[in-house]
């Protein structure tokens, strides 16, 4: 798939004056990616208000890059290579050491490509929506294949394995799989605990597709549910759908928050929701736009991002449930598909 990288770095010459430099000097490996089509680690590019560009990379990955439609020079010092007086550089991105190289001339600006990656254009859809399905598709093959006595590496590991055997590049990120009381721990990391009939299982995990990446959580239940497990999951699917009925755009990130989080704090459960309500997903699994209590901002139009309640009791278990979504003026494009029921396994 061909991306037009020409207009990418045109829209972001066109912000530059409004953050009153006259270049940014982009270094982080995705960013540079987005904007040129490189994939490496150790590449820098240097985008200038006239829409002039120039990318520098060492002798590992020169020969891609005089192949794309950007000049391009050879150095090890790449950030160095392409410095010039008064230039913005992503002070997120940028070490201490490299600035202090640089010199006092340049200015440490925020992020300004990762909003431009945050609306997706139709070959970007195309891709995440691609990674969605494998993932949907993973869950269905494995979901009936989990049983008592297999431990959460092992339902891990075939998760990730179906993914890359579905056509990913692999797991978008460590898959986490939360049985019993370790649902309680949002990013619980797999081990060797086995799975019990009565256990609530969480699964977080998705599917990467040509460098584009999916995002999903379902829990499961084994054996019927216990009354407070399947209380505890009719509150977070409700949380769930408040969340995703309120993605719009021109929603304020912090609103759709709230959407979602004042169903579990209207049931008590407030202080068991402690993370945000979702990211944007595309080149990375941890984006721009942020939804949280304390975000700001608007959404836009065309914008990937997950809706991801959680309610997680100490000494229990928890309970996720998140999809990834689109936003749309007619209202959100669903992406993960599969049920959000409570399977009773």
């Amino acid at each position: 798939m061909t991306f037009d990288y020409p207009a990418r770095r045109a829209r972001l010459a066109e912000l530059l004056p409004g953050h009153e430099v006259p270049a940014l000097l982009v270094t982080s490996p995705v960013n540079v990616r987005y904007l040129t089509g490189l994939t490496s680690s150790n590449a820098a590019v240097l985008v200038r208000a006239d829409g002039s560009a120039l990318l520098a990379t060492d002798n590992r990955y020169i020969g891609k890059a005089r192949t794309l439609d950007v000049p391009s020079v050879e150095a090890s010092d790449v950030a160095g290579a392409l410095a010039e007086p008064g230039a913005g550089i992503e002070a997120a991105v940028m070490s201490v050491a490299t600035y202090r190289r640089l010199g006092e001339g340049t200015t440490p600006l925020g992020p300004v490509v990762e909003v431009l990656r945050a609306v997706k254009d139709d070959d970007e859809l195309e891709l995440l929506r691609t990674a969605c399905e494998i993932t949907d598709q993973a869950f269905a093959d494995i979901s009936v294949r989990i049983v008592p006595g297999m431990t959460e590496r092992d339902l891990a590991r075939l998760l990730d394995n179906r993914m890359t055997e579905l056509g990913a590049d692999k797991p978008a990120f460590d898959t986490i799989v939360a049985a019993g009381e370790n649902g309680a721990v949002p990013h619980h990391a797999p081990t060797d605990r086995e799975l019990r009939t009565g256990d609530l299982v969480t699964m977080d995990f998705g599917a990467r597709y040509h460098g584009y990446h999916a995002d999903m959580t379902r829990t499961v239940c084994l054996g019927p549910p216990a009354a407070w497990q399947r209380e505890l999951y009719d509150l977070v699917a409700a949380a769930q759908r408040a969340g995703r009925h309120a993605l719009a755009p021109e929603a304020e990130a912090r609103d759709v928050d709230a959407a979602a989080r004042s169903v579990i704090e209207g049931a008590g459960h407030g202080g068991h929701f402690r993370h945000g309500l979702g990211h944007g997903v595309g080149l990375e699994i941890h984006e721009e736009p942020f939804l949280g209590p304390a975000r700001t901002g608007r959404l836009e139009d065309r914008v990937p991002i997950t809706v991801e309640p959680g309610v997680y009791l100490p000494g229990r278990g928890g309970v996720r449930i998140e999809d990834t979504l689109v936003t749309r003026e007619g209202g959100p494009e669903l992406f993960t598909k599969t049920t959000k029921e409570l399977l009773v396994l």
